[in-house]
């Protein structure tokens, strides 16, 4: 900023394994969004290496990356960026328009299903101002899992949301993680971290503290104790 740097990041060694389930933690201005960002591959480090599965993405050109994306990686957003003038359906169909290898049928029949597996079956056909919050981060859930991707990022997931329905969200990134997703999700709130499987702290865009936690807070047992129905 001017003649100013500000150094996001600095001196982060970070690997992540297959199938973890990562919660990141700071205060604002930390680097917690900038971490995201490059795992994503929405940014790339100044210096350093970013690999993903092995491979310095950093050496793709923007349509490699951009492909990378949209196959690899699934993201989740406070706001859920959900299309205002599209339905449900056609929000999560979205990402696979870009995949030529998929029909419009084909596409349409996965993103029913997607839909139909976050509970939203009967929403379908709702504009996103039809559905309560918790709706619309189902269905943003669903748009960022309709490709399979190996790695979900998901910044401030539950920032918009109650209590009640927050661990309902939480319980469906854990039964994403169950199935061998692998997940990082950005917070403030340590009690939503506690579902997570590990938690790593940043200050100054330095990493603070790095802890695995062994027993995580079950979120499906929770909404067993506050009586929200649980989505098969």
């Amino acid at each position: 900023m001017g003649d100013t740097f500000v150094h996001a990041l600095r001196s982060v060694d970070l690997d992540i394994k297959k199938g973890e389930f990562v919660a990141i933690m700071g205060a604002s201005g930390s680097g917690k969004s900038t971490l995201l960002n490059i795992l994503g591959c929405l940014d790339k480090p100044s210096s350093g290496i970013y690999t993903f599965e092995g491979v310095d993405v950093q050496a793709f050109d923007p349509e490699h990356l951009a492909v990378h994306r949209n196959r690899k990686i699934g993201f989740v957003f406070q706001s859920f960026n959900l299309l205002p003038r599209t339905t449900a359906l056609e929000n999560v169909e979205l990402p696979l328009i870009y995949n030529p290898d998929i029909s419009r049928r084909v596409a349409r029949e996965k993103a029913s299903k997607a839909l139909a597996a976050l509970g939203l079956k009967d929403r379908s056909s709702h504009f996103p101002t039809q559905l309560s919050g918790g709706q619309q981060q189902r269905a943003a859930i669903a748009r960022a899992i309709i490709n399979d991707p190996v790695l979900l990022l998901a910044d401030e997931p539950t920032g918009n949301l109650d209590t009640q329905t927050s661990i309902e969200i939480m319980a469906v990134f854990q039964q994403l993680n169950q199935r061998g997703m692998t997940i990082v999700l950005v917070t403030h709130e340590t009690d939503i971290a506690e579902y997570a499987g590990r938690t790593i702290r940043f200050r100054d865009g330095k990493i603070t503290s790095d802890t695995i936690v062994h027993c995580p807070r079950l979120a499906h047992e929770m909404l067993i104790q506050t009586a929200i129905p649980v989505n098969e």
